[in-house]
């Protein structure tokens, strides 16, 4: 069943449930009264009965009433001829033997019910008044009837009008549904929703056409990587099967210097190609995604870091520490992130001199000692496969900066690049002053231009 039509069904059973409890209610309410009416109307013709016997004035006759006298030995004398007698029972007989009191009682004549009152006669005798309750049977069941007519005229109306509204309520995501469904047969990212209000659909519908809009954009970054990584890889590639084809028409006619450089070569380039295809997968799997964020201390990981890269590379790393914050993040990734860029300064800076790693608040740099970065190519660096024309014949993917740029921009950061005025590069990043919420972002490898120098 659609949701339009259980919609519409629940708007019916609320609105027949509604009137039903009114209903009950209301009668409920109104029998006693009704009840109560019917009393006062047998002691109201009780009392003119016995006026007018005193009097001796004639009886006005009721359709709806059976008078008759109860003599104190039992004998009953009917006061409106040509009516069935009212039955008599021991409480009747009692009061009418003792001239005190009155009792109320229910009978059936023929198929008739009847309210009885009978009530004690001053000097004797008593006065029973019996009223039949057809007229009271009559309007209860007109007034069932007639209830029972406006509930169903009133469940119709309800129908109708849930149905309605609520057609118009659900046409915005009547119209996304569609939408949806037709970018699930055609697979075109390029649909864009329509436009909807300020209610929940309106929010629901701009949520996915953000969504949209990610998708498109990582497909787009994904056939660029898949492009630039074919040609990256080109180079390696035909540089192995060039050395491997000399060697096989050689077939050990190499001498043993020209052989030793052919498979230095090989293993150089099977090297390159081993770290390339690594930062690819990093690059385009998001390996750091699924690590919980937590309370990072940027100077803890600053000297950890720079203490595993003196240990790996025999640089002098020095760290300058000057009010470093605390802050939610992905610990790995921030640690990734600041390897990547010691690795990078310690590729140009000359084996003699030292790197300087610097943590401020919430900004961490790395300086170099190298030949510094072109102006012009300051932004550049950060993305993928990127390499300066003079540092082509240096060995890397030119991926670890793009890796460095989608962490900290998933983090809610920036990164920057410029030249130290005392010469050198200085590569890093800065994260936003307040904590993040700790379900951080997934970090998009695939991010708007990310790279590396």
């Amino acid at each position: 069943m659609k949701l339009r039509a259980r919609l519409t069904l629940v708007a019916v059973a609320v609105t027949v449930a509604a009137i039903a409890i009114i209903i009950i209610t209301a009668y409920r309410n109104v029998s006693p009264l009704v009840a109560a009416q019917v009393d006062r109307g047998l002691a109201d013709r009780a009392d003119t009965v016995l006026a007018l016997l005193d009097t001796g004035a004639a009886l006005p006759v009721r359709p709806d009433t059976t008078e008759q006298l109860l003599d104190a030995d039992g004998t009953v004398r009917p006061l409106t001829p040509g009516r069935n007698p009212l039955p008599v029972n021991d409480s009747d007989r009692e009061v009418a033997r003792t001239g005190q009191g009155s009792t109320e009682t229910n009978v059936d004549i023929g198929e008739t019910a009847y309210g009885v009152l009978t009530t004690a006669r001053p000097g004797g005798g008593a006065v029973m008044i019996g009223q039949n309750y057809a007229e009271v049977d009559r309007i209860d069941n007109e007034f069932l009837w007639r209830t029972a007519a406006l509930t169903l005229v009133a469940v119709a109306a309800a129908a109708l009008i849930s149905w309605l509204a609520i057609g118009r309520i659900l046409r915005p995501m009547r119209r996304l549904a569609h939408a949806t469904q037709r970018i699930t047969t055609t697979r075109d990212l390029s649909t864009v929703l329509p436009e909807a209000g300020n209610d929940e659909v309106g929010e629901l519908t701009r949520d996915f056409n953000s969504m949209l809009a990610a998708l498109r954009f990582s497909r787009a970054q994904q056939q660029r990587l898949v492009e630039d990584a074919s040609h990256e890889l080109r180079t390696p590639l035909t540089s192995v099967r060039g050395s491997a084809e000399l060697l096989q028409r050689a077939r050990g006619k190499l001498g043993p210097e020209d052989e030793t450089q052919v498979l230095a070569t090989l293993v150089q380039e099977a090297k390159a190609l081993d770290a390339l295809i690594a930062e690819l997968v990093e690059l385009a799997t998001d390996q750091h995604t699924a690590e919980s964020p937590a309370e990072v201390d940027l100077a803890d990981l600053a000297q950890e870091r720079a203490e595993r890269s003196r240990r790996r590379t025999g640089r002098t790393i020095t760290v300058h520490l000057e009010n470093p914050a605390t802050r939610t993040a992905r610990p790995q990734a921030l640690a990734r992130c600041i390897d990547n860029l010691l690795d990078n300064a310690a590729k140009y800076s000359p084996l003699d001199t030292e790197i300087d790693l610097r943590v401020h608040a919430c900004r961490l740099t790395v300086r170099d000692r190298g030949p510094g970065i072109d102006p012009a190519a300051q932004r550049a660096v950060f993305d993928r496969f990127y390499r300066a024309d003079r540092t082509r014949a240096t060995p890397g993917s030119g991926l670890g900066l793009a890796i460095v740029h989608d962490i900290v921009t998933a983090h809610g950061g920036t990164v920057f690049a410029a030249n130290h005025p005392g010469g050198g590069a200085e590569v890093g990043f800065e994260l936003p002053t307040s904590d993040r919420p700790s379900s951080l972002p997934p970090v998009s490898a695939l991010g708007d231009d990310s790279a590396v120098r």
